[in-house]
């Protein structure tokens, strides 16, 4: 039991910071633009492919750096000339741009590199347990994965609370004609704002597809759950993205290892109606009904509390 509690938390933990990796470029392209992008996990996507297709031709770790910065420049490009022309029209053009770009995205990938994951391999460096657990061995890579996402938290949170860029950008978030006025050129700091946060999404992306399936669909999966984070969160705020992305990253790792079920849980107890009428939902195990919980406590973060955990705007 107290191996799978460790087990899952680590794993909980990792998946959640891979959450944050790409929430937190959403909740500040949200901050500073007011639209929800529904390509963002697009350019995760673009990442993991970059990140394939760069380490066949110079290796895992020039990749590591380059696909990012593709994928933001990528991003970048979309807000200049896409973004920015369709805001005129407002919000909903603007949603409806991103979701096109999704699919547009989508098939794109599949055209270069077809519907069938490809073979984006773990580098041999990192091949190996790094410790064992009990009778488990935890691999090497998946704490290079938490180390990265936990240095680019950091890395992010003090150029946003410390230097003199994050000032600016935290300043155009709320008063960006105050910044234009100051002589700082506000359409540019969106462009490279969206540029970085498509970026941290294509990170996530490099350093998951080793350890993940790379795949075409990999956007459509993991793209809802990523909305659910930012909205658990609360829209726009940067440490409830923090908190919803580990929350749902535990929650739904915890759910995947636990196989109790009512039936299992009242045993002869059950009533006759629950093993008649209801005999289905009776025996269907937590791990079962993993995939649905971020939902679940999405819905139940709207009911009770619409602006998100430490939301500052009505959801």
């Amino acid at each position: 039991m107290l191996e799978l509690i460790v087990i899952s938390t680590l794993n909980g933990v990792l998946f959640g910071m891979l959450l944050f990796l790409m929430a937190s470029g959403l909740t500040v392209i949200f901050s500073m633009l007011g639209v929800l992008n529904f390509a963002h996990a697009s350019f995760y996507m673009l990442g993991a492919f970059f990140g394939f297709q760069l380490s066949r031709w110079f290796g895992f770790w020039p990749a590591l750096l380059v696909a990012p910065l593709l994928a933001g420049g990528l991003g970048a490009a979309v807000e200049r000339f896409g973004l920015r022309q369709v805001h005129k029209n407002g919000h909903v053009a603007e949603l409806l741009f991103t979701f096109g770009l999704a699919f547009v995205i989508e098939e794109l990938v599949q055209i270069i590199w077809g519907k069938s994951p490809v073979d984006f391999r773990i580098p041999s460096v990192l091949d190996f347990p790094a410790f064992t657990i009990f009778s488990t061995n935890y691999p090497a890579y998946k704490m290079f994965m938490l180390l990265v996402s936990i240095a680019i938290f950091v890395g992010l949170l003090l150029v946003l609370k410390k230097s003199r860029v994050g000032l600016i950008v935290q300043a155009a978030l709320t008063h960006p004609h105050m910044v234009g006025h100051l002589g700082h050129n506000v359409g540019r700091i969106f462009m490279l704002v969206f540029g970085v946060g498509t970026a941290l999404a294509a990170v996530a992306g490099v350093i998951a597809g080793p350890a993940l399936v790379t795949q075409s669909n990999m956007a459509a999966l993991l793209g809802p759950i990523l909305f659910v984070v930012v909205v658990v969160g609360g829209l726009g705020s940067l440490p409830g993205a923090f908190i919803g992305s580990l929350l749902i990253g535990l929650v739904q790792t915890f759910a995947v290892s636990m196989n109790g079920s009512l039936e299992g849980a009242f045993g002869p107890l059950s009533p006759t109606y629950a093993q008649s009428w209801l005999a289905d939902i009776w025996s269907v195990t937590i791990a079962q009904i993993a995939p649905i919980m971020p939902y679940m406590l999405l819905v139940l973060i709207l009911i009770f509390r619409p602006m998100g955990l430490l939301g500052t705007r009505e959801t």
